[in-house]
């Protein structure tokens, strides 16, 4: 495995959140590498780049406010874990409060190339 700088890393995390947080779904299309998988505790299968994207799309459309709270982040040789709140309010009036965990790997050209990220499924009902 190719080290990546731990700044880099840290600024790709940045950039992620602060996109989704902005409903910018072109800018997280752009951290993804075109080979990514995202595993979710929800689904029995990895997504490719296109279904993961239409999930986090979905995601921005339904909600008007998505904000992360960062209870832990910690960098490793090419990638990064995070354990977060994610605040969400729905456009139907629906909120979130909802603990996440994500493990992300970013590759040697800079871009992510593996998400796990867990999380209770239920959680996710206000917003549906």
């Amino acid at each position: 495995m190719a080290q990546v700088a731990p700044d880099v890393v840290a600024g790709v995390a940045e950039r992620l959140f602060a996109a989704i947080e902005d409903g910018d779904g072109a800018t997280v299309a752009s951290l993804w590498d075109d080979s990514v998988t995202v595993w979710k505790s929800a689904e029995p299968e990895d997504q490719d780049k296109q279904r993961a994207l239409q999930v986090i799309n979905w995601f921005m459309r339904t909600t008007t406010e998505r904000r992360y709270e960062i209870l832990d982040r910690q960098i490793f040789d090419g990638g990064f874990v995070q354990q977060h709140l994610l605040h969400a309010t729905s456009r139907k009036g629906g909120s979130i409060s909802m603990r996440v965990c994500l493990v992300i790997k970013v590759a040697e050209n800079g871009l992510i190339n593996r998400i796990d990220e867990y999380f209770n499924p239920a959680e996710l009902e206000p917003l549906l």
